[in-house]
């Protein structure tokens, strides 16, 4: 076990079985465990949920942090908000914690459908919940935001998919596979058998580097946000921020995950049309990317939001780029929490 991985250092949180879980493609989780922390209290409609999946590496812990609290958009008072964690990302059920059988390496690929599929039957069967009154996530939390408004259009009421894509591009899919290869290719991953993160450090370490150059943007570098967050120079914000972040991961939940992020795609629900596709979508939907964002560039949001009825663009402003979604960037935090309580004021679609 990964002692990263705990209630200590992610809780609190619920680890609620769903049961067997058949993935599409081909394999089978049988305990499915899903990692679920809420806040507030689901009222007597039923009306009031709001579901946050989480992104590429994130849990439950930094939404709580960063996004949910009264007077808040994401306000616990008023809301109940589902904050579930997606597997593989080591809360949830992952290569780092799954039975002997399917453990590390031999953990089953996942996609962003199945995370879906688990998540629906998590609202429906153990909250009774019929109506999502927001689905709002970043990253790979948007790609699940763009899945459930497509494959549960009557359920969705309103959609926020922050600095993230509902297909992911020819060039996200590059870059991400430069991430997946700084780990994999360090000796001691040994093919994903490795004992202990340790022996990936040095593939963990490339993995934060890359992580560094494109996460933030080059205006961040140049604005000297690094130090203002702290660090003295570019690697002390290296060896103790960023490697301080991923270094104590699992690099198998990471590869899990990554494999995810490539291939979102919501037109697998239509063969490959895309239009159609985001043309189910019945939502409210507000479409943030963040402008310095080089994983999810806002040209790229902007073509998909124009394919969806009752959509708006709202691009946030923030030199730290993608991981601005870290909540480092006060302002855009304030941009995000405007845009998030007006979509929450408009009347439902369904």
């Amino acid at each position: 076990m990964n002692n990263y991985y705990t209630q200590d250092v992610h809780g609190p949180y619920e680890i609620i079985d769903i049961g067997r879980l058949e993935l599409e493609e081909g394999g089978v989780l049988e305990n499915c465990r899903l990692a679920v922390a809420t806040h507030g209290a689901l009222n007597e409609a039923r009306d009031n949920a709001v579901l946050v999946p989480t992104w590429y590496s994130g849990t439950s812990k930094i939404m709580e942090q960063v996004y949910i609290g009264p007077g808040r958009a994401l306000n616990p008072n008023r809301y109940f908000i589902i904050v579930v964690n997606q597997i593989g990302n080591g809360l949830s059920i992952s290569p780092s914690n799954a039975p002997d059988a399917i453990a590390g390496p031999l953990f089953p690929k996942v996609r962003i459908g199945d995370d879906v599929r688990a998540q629906h039957r998590l609202l429906t069967e153990r909250f009774g919940i019929k109506r999502l009154a927001l689905v709002v996530g970043g990253s790979m939390g948007a790609q699940q935001t763009y899945e459930w408004a497509v494959r549960y259009p009557e359920m969705v009421e309103r959609a926020a998919p922050i600095a993230g894509t509902a297909c992911n591009t020819e060039h996200d899919f590059l870059f991400t596979e430069t991430l997946i290869e700084a780990i994999t290719t360090d000796p001691g991953f040994s093919d994903g058998a490795y004992a202990a993160s340790a022996e990936v450090a040095a593939g963990l370490k490339r993995h934060a580097k890359m992580w560094t150059v494109m996460g933030w943007s080059t205006e961040f570098f140049r604005a000297g946000r690094h130090r203002v967050l702290g660090f003295a120079d570019m690697k002390t914000f290296v060896d103790e921020f960023m490697t301080g972040y991923f270094g104590p991961m699992d690099p198998n939940n990471l590869l899990c995950m990554a494999w995810k992020w490539q291939r979102g795609d919501v037109s697998r629900h239509t063969q490959g049309r895309l239009p159609d596709a985001l043309g189910r979508i019945k939502a409210k939907t507000f479409v943030m990317p963040i402008s310095h964002d080089m994983f999810f560039p806002p040209t790229d949001c902007l073509a998909e939001q124009q394919l969806i009825e009752h959509s708006e663009f709202r691009p946030l402003h923030s030199i730290d780029g993608h991981l601005g979604l870290f909540g480092t960037d006060a302002n855009m935090m304030a941009e995000l929490d405007s845009h998030l309580k007006e979509l929450l004021a408009l009347p439902s679609a369904i």
